[in-house]
């Protein structure tokens, strides 16, 4: 399946999307700030990656930035959003600049559908500084 780096400062809620990515067969790496998912993808260039917007050390946005800037195909690695904030469709929009977004709480049915059009897909964000 997919090589996938799911990036959420709140356990409570990567742990089980971890659980059945990894259940549905996929590849899981797992960082709690931004910080920590760029050096992970420094070492296992995922598929794609699952990004939460509001997190200690280095925030969603920043880090999808920081990707754009440190290129060597980084910035064509497709971010799926997740977060509980009330403007996510604009954060995604204006800011990472990505079409895949799912709000918290989601289903498993939301988070399957979002990852097949992402894959399908497979459209990088152009993310801007915040």
């Amino acid at each position: 399946m997919a090589k996938i780096l799911v990036v959420d400062d709140d356990y409570s809620v990567a742990g089980p999307l971890i659980d059945y990515l990894r259940y549905r067969g996929n590849s899981v790496e797992y960082a709690d700030n931004g910080k920590r998912g760029l050096e992970l993808i420094s070492l296992h260039f995922p598929d794609f990656i699952i990004l939460d917007v509001e997190m200690p050390v280095l925030n969603g946005p920043k880090m999808a930035y920081r990707l754009l800037v440190e290129d060597c195909g980084r910035e064509n690695i497709p971010i799926l959003l997740v977060s509980g904030i009330a403007n996510l469709r604009v954060i995604a929009e204006a800011i990472v600049r990505t079409p895949y977004f799912v709000g918290k709480p989601f289903t498993l049915e939301e988070i399957d559908r979002s990852i097949e059009k992402l894959m399908r897909e497979r459209l990088p964000p152009h993310p801007r500084d915040t």
